[in-house]
């Protein structure tokens, strides 16, 4: 997209001071601007309570830059060029003079301009804020044109399903559902958005996308960092609303959903709503029988010291707070009744690994002396991007042996640019209006409905099988029982994968910290 072809866009982050903005939303916005993807007229308002120095604000933000970037250090000229398109708003969130303030600074720009544009409102902010800055807005008109202004809230999205409800309802009665886009930067990743195309462009695959076919399927997201500074958010919070809830959910929905009607946002989210509703309820029982919940203790991550949770700051030192979760699924559905989903996050694990394996079920021909393993897709998302088919083939040589062999699709090896990160494609898709890659409130609840049975067993039985897993390890061994009989462990991305990242000691520091 050249500059010039879209509308005028007044961009406005609230939260300008925290990380967020730093690692992820401004160096998106200056890969953008880099890129010719934004609009020729833009202005950012970066809106926070803290009175600081505006130079001394955008020297941070292009520190950010220089060391989150995938593309590295900014140009100096491009930076001072974008960086005259930022102004810095101080101001409360709970104070009218705030939005005034930037309601006249919007009117100027759009009088300079001379066209009412886009205006995007982020909320880079803690939860407590959403609904006083929505109101704000409402209260003010600064959003509302349906079709031209959006809000971006970031999760969590409400801690259970009665706040999720009652912060929709509170979002609803304020802005059109088509102005409001849930945000998970998961669905911005260049692999996530691969798979739709991996399934419904190729006939090969879809046709076995199914019970018939398919023995199981795992979806994993290990993840290196440890809670670090995150405690004070973190201990009410943990693994299954924190990643579950959404991240794999998410991961699930596009690997377990029928073919939309087509290519356009609300048929996709139609697919992916119907795919939770499907998903059958846990009872009080199953959730200690299908759930493995563990907590990490003091060990070693990459030959460093890491504490246990309970020794993490601001984590309360008899926390009940699970960092790890393994659990089965099932989805009653005539494409996957019978077929298990297993879905496992933890923290302070061995590296950071995001992957999704397809098991296909043993081959009906037994021809063969060997044992033959059954055939593997397996779709990484991090640390590489990779699709590869595990598949049997004869072994060179003068006598019919059979040995697995892996047939690849590396991104890095097809594709020699620089990916664009999740949140430029995500921030991107606001700025244009398309809502394909975000969450809608029925998703949103749905989702919530699935893990509520989880947190209110839990709730009742605080202690009841919380299990310990030592920093550094693969999680509690009870996560490989919950397989059986499909599989004896969970599967994990070759070493190989590993150590080409093991040089690039910046997987673990630029990891999302919002979880």
């Amino acid at each position: 997209m050249k500059p010039g072809k879209v509308l005028p866009a007044a961009i406005t982050i609230f939260g300008a001071k925290g990380d967020l903005t730093r690692r992820k939303l401004i160096p998106a916005l200056y890969n953008l601007y880099t890129a010719d993807h934004l609009p020729a007229q833009f202005i950012i308002y970066c809106v926070d309570y803290l009175a600081v120095d505006e130079s001394e604000f955008k020297k941070e933000l292009l520190e950010g830059i220089d060391e989150f970037s995938r593309n590295g250090k900014a140009d100096r000229n491009k930076w001072e060029v974008f960086a005259a398109h930022i102004s810095y708003i101080q101001g409360d969130f709970v104070k009218a003079e705030t939005y005034v303030s930037l309601k006249n600074k919007i009117k100027n720009f759009e009088g300079i301009v001379q066209i009412r544009g886009v205006r995007m409102f982020y909320f880079a902010v803690a939860p407590r804020f959403i609904e006083v800055i929505a109101d704000a807005l409402y209260v003010r008109k600064l959003c509302n044109r349906d079709t031209l202004d959006r809000i971006v809230v970031e999760k969590p999205f409400g801690s259970d399903l009665d706040s999720a409800k009652k912060l929709n309802r509170y979002l609803n009665k304020r802005f059109k559902e088509k102005q409001i886009y849930h945000i998970d930067h998961y669905l911005g990743k260049e692999m996530v958005q691969n798979i739709m195309a991996f399934r419904f462009a190729n006939y090969v695959f879809e046709p076995l996308w199914n019970k018939k076919y398919i023995d199981h399927i795992q979806i994993s997201v290990a993840e290196e960092v440890s809670v670090g500074k995150r405690g004070g958010y973190y201990d009410s919070s943990g693994a299954l609303r924190d990643m579950i809830q959404n991240h794999l959910f998410q991961l699930l929905c596009i690997i377990a959903m029928d073919c939309p009607r087509e290519y356009e946002a609300e048929a996709i989210r139609d697919a992916k709503v119907k795919v939770l509703k499907n998903v059958r309820p846990f009872t009080n029982q199953s959730v200690f029988k299908d759930v493995v919940r563990g907590q990490y203790t003091a060990g070693v991550i990459n030959g460093k010291p890491q504490v246990g949770y309970k020794e993490e700051g601001q984590v309360a030192k008899d926390s009940v707070t699970e960092t790890f979760v393994a659990a089965k699924l099932s989805i009653d559905s005539e494409r996957w009744k019978g077929v298990p989903f297993f879905l496992r996050t933890g923290k302070s694990m061995p590296r950071q690994s995001s992957v999704i394996m397809i098991q296909f079920k043993d081959s009906p021909h037994k021809i063969f002396k060997d044992d033959i393993m059954p055939n593997q897709l397996i779709i990484s998302i991090q640390p590489e991007l990779e699709i590869g088919l595990m598949f049997e083939a004869k072994e060179p040589g003068l006598h019919m042996k059979l040995l697995p062999v892996e047939m690849d699709f590396m991104y890095k090896e097809e594709y020699k640019q620089s990916l664009p990160e999740a949140y430029e494609a995500l921030l991107l898709d606001v700025l244009e209006g398309d809502a394909t890659q975000f969450m809608r409130d029925d998703q949103i609840e749905a989702a919530w409905k699935v893990v509520m049975p989880i947190l209110d067993a839990w709730k009742k039985s605080p202690k009841r099988q919380l299990i310990p897993y030592e920093a550094g390890s693969w999680g509690p061994k009870a996560s490989d029982t919950l397989l059986k009989p499909y599989a004896k462990e969970w599967f994990r991305l070759p070493v190989r994968l590993a150590d080409d990242q093991a040089a690039n000691s910046n997987l673990a520091a630029h990891a999302p910290q919002e979880g």
